[in-house]
């Protein structure tokens, strides 16, 4: 039956193996970043020999307390990213791997975003991750609404994605006293 599903998900292209036991052999907890059409989750992810096990989790509607409109872009995940290096704090790790899953990894993309936050609030990340700073904090997608487009789903949260800049800013604040 095990290996039934095993199969499966792989024939699925749900799990690269050959990819988590490589993960699973360096005996760091990860950091797994799963990106959806709606939002970003993050995991703080350890194995043991029954299998993983999640030690804290948050998702990007965890943002909503702060005002902010949870998106799937890059500014979201970032500050997501935060929040799960403050909440790791309790946990005491010394190192953490990022683990993407099957994320196609692209310069720019949610998921090294999110990795940026969670090295910025304090996780130790052995992967090295460079970010263009106007990009974390929403400049480009601010950019585009003052060109004249509609962004009907902030709309309806009363989010002007005009000042996104100045709302990262505040919310970034916001989560790093939060301590």
């Amino acid at each position: 039956m095990k290996y039934k599903m095993i199969r499966k998900r792989k024939r699925s292209s749900l799990t690269d193996y050959k990819k988590r036991v490589e993960l699973l052999k360096g005996d760091r907890p990860r950091v797994v970043v799963r990106k959806s059409n709606r939002g970003v989750l993050l995991q703080l992810v350890g194995y043991q020999q029954g299998g993983d096990r999640v030690l804290t989790s948050i998702s990007s509607n965890a943002l909503r307390k702060y005002q902010w409109a949870p998106r799937s872009n890059i500014p979201t995940a970032y500050l997501t990213g935060l929040m799960l290096a403050q909440a790791a704090k309790k946990l005491d790790l010394k190192e953490v791997v990022l683990d993407i899953g099957l994320a196609k990894p692209g310069k720019f993309s949610v998921v090294f975003a999110a990795g940026k936050g969670a090295a910025d609030g304090g996780l130790k990340l052995l992967n090295n991750i460079e970010f263009d700073e106007k990009r974390l904090s929403g400049a480009h997608i601010a950019e585009y609404a003052k060109s004249g487009q509609d962004f009907q789903g902030y709309g309806k949260e009363k989010f002007d994605p005009k000042t996104i800049v100045e709302r990262f800013a505040e919310t970034k604040k916001k989560i790093m006293e939060n301590k």
